[in-house]
This record gives C-alpha cells, sequence and structure tokens, in this order.
C-alpha cells in the first residue's frame, strides 16, 4: 500500500509540474497520437481498412475504420488505451538505457506515418508536422538537448495515458453513451462501459508503476565516445 500511495504522489506531482510548464499543451496531443496509431495499427494486422484519423486540438481524436467480423471490430476498439499505456513505458525503458535517440527517432516514424497514409487535413496535420520538426531539432542539438526533451516527453505521455483513462471512467459512469472506446465496447459485447473503462484505468495505473520505475533504477554508465560528444 506505501509503494502505491509513494507512485500515485508522484503522479501528481508530474502533473501539476507538467500542466504548469506553458509548451506542454502542445506535447499532450502525443498520447493522442500513439492511442489512434494504436486502434490504425490493430485495424491493419486484422486485414481492415483504415480510412482517416483526426487529431483535434482538444487533444481528442478519432479513427475510422473498417473491418469485416465482429471480433475484430472488438480488437481494434480495444487497442487504443492499451497501446498509449504500454507504449508510455517503453518510451520510460529507451530513456533508462540511454537510448533517447531512438525514441525520437520511433516518435517521429509514427508521426511520418500517420501524417502520409491517416492524417489529411485539419489540426492534426500542422501538429504532426511540427512535432517531427521538434524532434529533429532535438536530434541535431544532440544528447543535453535530448536528455531535457525526451523524458519531458516520456513523462508526459506516462501521465497523460493515465489521465486519459481516468476521464474516461468519469464519463462512462456518468454519461455511458459518450465514453468513446468504451462505449463502443459495450456496444459491441454488451458489457457495461464501465468495466471497460476500469480495466483501462487498471492497465494505465500499472504502466505508471512501470514507467515510474524506469526513472528511479540506475541507469548505465555512458559509454565514453559518448561522454565526449555530450
Amino acid at each position: 500500500m506505501k509503494k502505491w500511495t509513494a507512485i500515485l504522489l508522484v503522479l501528481i506531482g508530474a502533473l501539476i509540474v507538467i500542466r504548469l510548464l506553458p509548451f506542454t499543451s502542445f506535447l499532450r496531443m502525443l498520447d493522442t497520437m500513439v492511442h489512434e496509431f494504436g486502434h490504425a495499427a490493430m485495424t491493419l494486422l486484422l486485414s481492415g481498412q483504415v480510412e482517416r484519423i483526426e487529431l483535434n486540438s482538444d487533444h481528442s481524436g478519432v479513427t475510422y475504420s473498417a473491418l469485416s467480423s465482429h471480433w475484430r471490430l472488438i480488437a481494434a476498439s480495444l487497442a487504443g488505451y492499451p497501446v498509449a499505456s504500454l507504449f508510455a513505458v517503453a518510451m520510460c525503458y529507451l530513456y533508462r538505457i540511454r537510448k533517447q535517440a531512438a525514441g525520437l527517432v520511433l516518435l517521429s516514424a509514427i508521426a511520418a506515418i500517420m501524417l502520409l497514409f491517416f492524417v489529411h487535413s485539419g489540426y492534426g496535420v500542422w501538429w504532426l508536422a511540427g512535432f517531427i520538426v521538434l524532434n529533429s531539432v532535438s536530434l541535431l542539438m544532440g544528447p543535453k538537448v535530448q536528455n531535457l526533451y525526451y523524458p519531458l516527453l516520456a513523462l508526459l505521455a506516462l501521465t497523460e495515458q493515465f489521465v486519459s483513462a481516468l476521464f474516461l471512467l468519469l464519463a462512462a459512469l456518468t454519461a455511458p453513451s459518450g465514453a468513446g472506446d468504451a462505449t463502443n465496447l459495450q456496444r459491441l459485447t454488451g458489457v457495461p462501459a464501465a468495466f471497460w473503462s476500469l480495466l483501462f484505468v487498471a492497465i494505465a495505473l500499472w504502466c505508471v508503476r512501470a514507467g515510474l520505475y524506469q526513472f528511479v533504477k540506475e541507469r548505465p554508465p555512458v559509454k565514453a565516445g559518448a561522454m565526449a560528444r555530450a
């Protein structure tokens, strides 16, 4: 219990600090990008078709897709929140093993794929292009800048995936017909939206614990060559 209390306190502290920073409103779309990419990737893995993805300025997003069977629709609807949660943990892990550059390349690749194939109009086009530029500048500036920029992205992804799951739970409890993925899953399975949102919250909380562990665990020493470049 004490461990979970400490995790929640750290999470709350990180949320407060991140939300107070003036430029993080733009970067918070990262969670939405990965969430919608999760839906799209699962759709394609199940031989479906992704028609388009919308990323909105209020940090919401929608993936429009077509799948041939009921269970495929369920799997695609399930993918968004867990993919965003697990991806946030992967970002934290890459930071711990000093692979920030690889993480930025991966993020930029996802943004580029979405820009080329899925997001063709609206705010999302400009956001994805701007995000790729920011990542490219960080890569060009070297390890000193990456050591500031990348962990901010990782912590932001970790906190946002948890907050978005909490908001989904609140929506499922107060307005089940407007609870996004949980509502879709209720319609597809008959299981209440509250159950699905609670499942997503549980996954998100576990991922917060796993992600924060990557930040407190000892990092490998910097190699001599990397130190010289820094």
